[in-house]
């Protein structure tokens, strides 16, 4: 468990809150690309991080990240006119470029738009992987972009599940990089079978496993860390193991063990201290990766009917996530449908911020408990001048970086399971198995 000082570092990220200081310094994702497709297409409000945004595709396709409050009287530029290069705000008509150039000032004398000394506030921001991602810290800080593991290159396929959540973005996280939860919480979702390796169905996914109590293993990595989740096998449980390895890559993203078909990866966003963006994607090269429909529909997080407009979702607390106690008498585990909603209830029922004061932890949340002191030691070292994690040298480019899961012979070192040649070196292992 945390002391209540420890915890309020770890979930706040408001204001000069020292966790959001410390995002800032990373490439963070801030919408879909679908959400602003069109040139002078209808401007998106974004809020991260506590601070309220406006998100533009020009007319020559440009993308801006602006601050959405208006230079001259503050007013919210999300509702304005996105038209002929730029954002006009509608109380005045002050027109602002992607880059936060201004454009026009209708209310003023010419001349004074030549003399501008200002400029609207803007953030650089980068498309890969079906997102905008925008570097929101000191520019004299910024390093170069990278695409994200999970698209490392413009070829790879990414579907992507998105919703709020009206909860502190660590719970989340918590949950991602939390192994043992899946034997109940997604039993009926993760099914054992008698496979060499888990599956990914369009209604239920596979695991070559029963066994709901894994031994976990960390390894510390200069971007975050790597940790296994190693049960019994269904089939040759004397000679081998099922492993599934979780990464975390600072500061927002969990690529989770994939499965026979497709990657699969989450990120959480904070949206302020209790509210979060939670992202989850289906990736990869090759044919089996799902559609954006078809895994939107796995998920139950089709917008317009499983989410609204807003990626609001239909299943919240209120109506205690649609939870079906028949199904769970015919043998449905939890009664309610779609692997998020099944964490959501579990997050969001843990209150606005967890209180980590008061839990009792167990040998199943080893990751947990080094995912905490992993966060608040970079935090302490961020503060004191170091980097943040992932921007340590000797770096491992992000392309490298993945995770990993199957049956494999109780002598294999898990530690170079899904390892690629430049993170075997940087970590020090002597070979990478493939």
């Amino acid at each position: 468990m945390l002391i209540h000082d420890q915890n309020t570092r770890l979930c706040r990220v408001e204001g000069d809150a020292p966790m959001g200081r410390y995002m800032r310094r990373s490439w963070l994702p801030v919408a879909m690309s679908e959400e602003v497709a069109e040139p002078d297409g209808a401007p998106l409000p974004v809020r991260i991080l506590g601070e309220n945004l406006v998100l533009f595709r020009d007319s020559e396709g440009r993308l801006g990240l602006l601050d959405d409050r208006c230079a001259h009287r503050k007013a919210s530029l999300s509702y304005g006119r996105n038209e002929e290069g730029g954002l006009r705000c509608l109380y005045h008509g002050w027109k602002f470029a992607h880059d936060g150039e201004v454009l026009e000032m209708p209310t003023e004398p010419p001349a004074a738009c030549a003399a501008l000394k200002f400029r609207q506030k803007s953030y650089p921001v980068e498309e890969a992987g079906g997102f905008v991602w925008a570097w929101l810290g000191d520019r004299e800080t910024m390093p170069a972009f990278e695409p994200p593991p999970f698209a490392p290159t413009p070829g790879h396929k990414v579907a992507i599940g998105k919703c709020m959540v009206p909860c502190n973005w660590a719970q989340i996280l918590e949950g991602q990089i939390d192994s043992a939860h899946s034997s109940h919480l997604h039993s009926s979702d993760m099914v054992p079978a008698r496979v060499g390796r888990a599956g990914g169905g369009a209604q239920t996914w596979t695991r070559p496993s029963t066994d709901k109590a894994p031994r976990l293993q960390v390894q510390l990595t200069n971007y975050g860390f790597r940790y296994a989740a190693i049960r019994r096998p269904i089939a040759n449980a004397n000679t081998h193991d099922y492993i599934r390895v979780t990464t975390f890559v600072s500061p927002l993203l969990c690529l989770i063990p994939p499965n026979a078909s497709h990657g699969v990866a989450q990120i959480t966003v904070p949206i302020d201290d209790t509210h979060s963006w939670f992202y989850f994607m289906a990736f990869g090269d090759g044919p089996d990766v799902p559609s954006t429909e078809a895994w939107r529909r796995f998920l139950a997080l089709t917008p317009g009917v499983d989410v609204d407009e807003r990626w609001h979702k239909r299943r919240t607390q209120d109506n205690r996530f649609e939870q079906d106690r028949n199904l769970m008498r015919l043998g449905n585990f939890t009664g309610i449908k779609g692997i998020p909603a099944q964490d959501m209830a579990m997050w969001e029922t843990m209150g606005p911020i967890a209180d980590r004061t008061t839990e009792r932890l167990g040998a199943s949340d080893i990751a947990i408990v080094q995912w905490r002191r992993l966060m608040l030691d970079a935090l302490d070292a961020f503060e004191n001048g170091a980097p943040p994690l992932g921007q340590v040298e000797p770096r491992v480019p992000l392309a490298e970086i993945a995770s990993f899961e199957g049956v494999v012979p109780k002598t294999t070192d898990w530690r170079t399971l899904g390892v690629k040649p430049r993170e075997a070196e940087v970590l020090g292992l002597a070979t990478a198995a493939e």
